[in-house]
């Protein structure tokens, strides 16, 4: 699907100059020599240190002042085009700079409306994996991220329940977070084990790990063991900061995405100098807290400029992008759920983002609900369609064709519409009938119960691509014997 850049045609957003982007660059590289980030890894502040980093050694952490060149350098050998595998070659997504997509959920909602009582209630496994499965079936959603969290497994463990529901119920690529060193080799097993073997897995990764700098300007000891482990497997990351405008960040939007571009390249510096040409996605979510409410929210119009920032600042530095752009602060999935939506999920489109995520998230990312997931799908559905504008040419224009028709004329019999008639949109759950089809197709169903319904209806028709033979038992091994593991060090 192509995005609205300057690189090709279509709607876009040209948020800022040039100048503005390189006063942003320029900004960061102060704070990295001027204020420097804290590292909470001894590992990782000998990789800075020998690197030619400034380290500044303190009880247990350091603060490291990354010189210009080193950035910049870094920031290079990260690869412009990633290709996030799928289980098979017809589910690879290439985030370049003429693509975008939307990834289900925003990160690892703790709670679910259930369809059928519809009560919320707290995230199990099997929420998992049946988010999971409706998204496998979307064409909207090109990626799959976590979407909930597996409360029911152990604290320690839930990254490798999360990894088996999300394999075995989509074959598209999986991003979530590992949570420590120990359960990315573990997970790195089991998705060795549904890639045919670890030679298949190292050539066509099926993961990407979730790494989150934490604002402001630290890196902490799991969040550097996870991506110095993932450097030296081979494993991309998705690099994802969340500060908060007022609170963890300054108070302006400006600031703000300095900060959060400080918080990203750090990662990626670190990545980099383990492992030139570790693929690394400039992520973000960043947003404002609420100083009336004490809350973080994030259907707003602060989300939105900041997911363009963000966009924008990865197609500067030619990396790819994932921006969050697609959830809502209401509690439930109505008009507030639909508009949140539509403000920021449009935003990030036009901006250029590779991946979206967010769809389906309700109550400021704490809380999924099908039919918000539903209805978001095809809303994603009407962003492409529309970023991609139209095409002008002496076949599109169709001057023979008026000249043809006439004042007064017709259209419907002509050739040149039977060619061209299947580019127009067409209507999935939103409703374009008259009121007496409506009816009749619909029972008088509003448009939520109708995304309730077609999300049952996807649960229990769709079968995802099944495992390669023998994966599901050696993942279960896996899981099972680190759990006894764990059990037997407490």
């Amino acid at each position: 699907m192509k995005s609205g850049l300057n690189k090709i045609k279509g709607f876009g957003l040209n948020a800022f100059s040039e100048d503005d982007l390189d006063a942003i660059h320029y900004a960061t590289l102060q704070v990295f020599r001027n204020t420097g980030i804290k590292v909470e890894s001894v590992e990782a502040l000998d990789i800075f240190e020998g690197a030619g980093a400034i380290v500044e050694h303190h009880n247990g952490y350091g603060i490291v002042k990354i010189p210009a060149h080193i950035v910049e350098d870094c920031i290079r050998w990260a690869p412009s085009t990633v290709t996030f595998f799928g289980r098979r070659p017809e589910d690879d997504y290439v985030a370049d700079s003429s693509r975008i997509g939307f990834a289900p959920s925003y990160g690892e909602n703790m709670n679910i409306i259930d369809p059928e009582s519809r009560r919320i209630r707290p995230t199990v496994k099997q929420d998992v994996a049946d988010i999971v499965r409706i998204a496998d079936f979307l064409d909207e959603m090109v990626v799959i991220e976590r979407p909930a969290c597996s409360g029911d497994k152990m604290p320690e463990t839930q990254p490798l329940h999360n990894f088996e529901a999300m394999v075995t119920n989509s074959s598209k690529h999986g991003f979530l977070a590992l949570g420590s060193k120990e359960n990315t080799a573990k997970i790195i097993e089991m998705a060795a084990a549904c890639s045919g073997g670890m030679d298949n897995f190292r050539k066509r990764p099926i993961f990407t790990a979730n790494v989150c700098p934490t604002s402001p300007l630290t890196l902490v000891q799991d969040g550097c063991e996870i991506i110095i482990e993932c450097a030296r497997s081979g494993i991309g990351m998705m690099i994802i900061t969340m500060a908060l405008a007022g609170a963890t960040a300054p108070a302006t939007m400006a600031g703000t995405l300095v900060q959060h571009n400080t918080e990203v390249l750090s990662a990626l510096i670190l990545a980099q100098l383990v492992k030139k040409g570790t693929p690394c996605t400039y992520s973000g979510c960043s947003t404002i807290m609420d100083m009336r409410l004490g809350s973080s929210p994030i259907g707003i119009p602060e989300q939105g400029m900041l997911s363009v920032a963000i966009a924008k600042m990865a197609q500067y530095y030619k990396l790819p992008s994932w921006v969050g752009g697609g959830a809502s602060d209401s509690k439930l999935p109505d008009a507030q759920a639909a508009y949140d939506f539509s403000l920021n999920a449009m935003a990030a489109a036009m901006a250029g983002a590779n991946i979206i995520y967010g769809p389906g998230t309700i109550e400021s990312a704490l809380t999924f609900d099908y039919a918000a997931f539903i209805m978001d799908a095809e809303q994603c559905s009407r962003i492409m369609k529309l970023v991609q504008a139209f095409e002008i040419s002496e076949e599109t224009m169709a001057l023979d064709v008026i000249h043809d028709a006439g004042p007064a004329g017709e259209y419907m019999t002509k050739r040149h519409t039977m060619d061209h008639m299947r580019e127009l949109s067409q209507a999935g759950l939103f409703d374009r009938a008259s009121r007496e089809r409506w009816e009749k197709n619909t029972g008088g169903k509003d448009l939520t119960e109708r995304a309730y319904d077609k999300a049952a209806g996807i649960l229990k028709t769709h079968q995802p691509l099944p495992l390669v033979e023998g994966a599901a038992e050696a993942m279960r091994n896996i899981i099972e014997t680190y759990e006894a593991e764990l059990k037997s060090e407490k």
